[in-house]
């Protein structure tokens, strides 16, 4: 009798670890599936927002936004990873991430207090550089509400930030929101709306074909291809009409951009877009 106890438990036992070790494996590949960067990613970001030039650009966007250029601008000792809405988990494409690292933001201080995002990006090579800077400290902000084990996930056709889990999202702000703030949509219902939003809005599609808003003419100069991230263009925009270019429009005022192209010395600090 004894013995048959002892078999029971030991059975009991075994089951209850295999459990475990099934569930922490299920996690931690939900985890994975978002892959985050490297510490050497973050302090080569950290790096590329400390330069000269990206403290330049930092300056050249607050004269642009705010009509002075401080004396001193302080960058922050962190960054904050934001992911970008991936076209193929629209697509339905099996063990496709919701998201795709898309950039590192760093904050800059001007000395009157004012705010900016450097937006570090990844090269070739393991190189990382800012190529372009936001008004305002979103990420930074944002990613203060993020739970652990969660990630900063950007649906650019809504101006849309979402807090990415293992298991779904939750709307943390949008210029056009598609749910309620804070809502919590199980991954598989949130593939489903994003693929009824923009399932035919993408590379490749009749959308793209008949050059519709978010995409250019073949013959237009293209941006450099890049393997970490979408842009908003390559995912169509959400809707058609008045309603998209009053999202559209909401954005740009909400945000103004200094973007940075590496061409000639003397076209550098030199344009700004709204």
């Amino acid at each position: 009798m004894v013995c048959r106890k002892s078999s029971v438990f030991a059975l009991v036992a075994l089951a209850m670890v295999a459990f475990s070790m099934a569930l922490f494996s299920s996690s931690a590949s939900a985890r994975e599936a978002v892959s985050p960067p490297s510490p050497e990613d973050f302090a080569a970001a950290l790096g590329a927002a400390k330069t000269p030039a990206a403290i330049s650009f930092a300056k050249t966007n607050f004269r642009q936004v705010h009509g002075v250029e401080p004396s001193t601008v302080t960058v922050a000792d962190h960054g904050v990873a934001a992911y970008v809405l991936n076209p193929d988990f629209v697509r339905g494409v099996a063990g496709a991430p919701a998201g795709v690292l898309q950039y590192i933001a760093v904050t800059a201080v001007a000395d009157n207090g004012v705010r900016a995002t450097l937006r570090a990006n990844p090269e070739d090579g393991g190189d990382w550089v800012v190529g372009s800077v936001f008004s305002g400290d979103d990420e930074e902000v944002l990613s203060q509400r993020l739970r652990p084990g969660s990630v900063l996930l950007n649906e650019p056709q809504i101006n849309g930030w979402y807090e990415l889990t293992p298991t779904g999202v939750a709307l943390l702000q949008a210029s056009l929101p598609q749910s309620e703030v804070g809502e919590f949509i199980p991954i598989a219902e949130y593939r489903k709306q994003v693929r009824a939003r923009y399932g035919d809005k993408l590379p490749g599609s009749d959308y793209e074909k008949n050059r519709g808003l978010g995409f250019t003419r073949q013959d237009d100069a293209a941006a450099p291809p890049t393997d970490r991230g979408p842009s908003a263009a390559e995912l169509g925009l959400p809707i058609a009409g008045a309603v998209v270019l009053l999202a559209f429009a909401v954005v740009v005022f909400r945000r103004y951009r200094y973007s940075h192209r590496k061409s000639t010395p003397a076209s550098e600090g030199s344009r700004a877009s709204k």
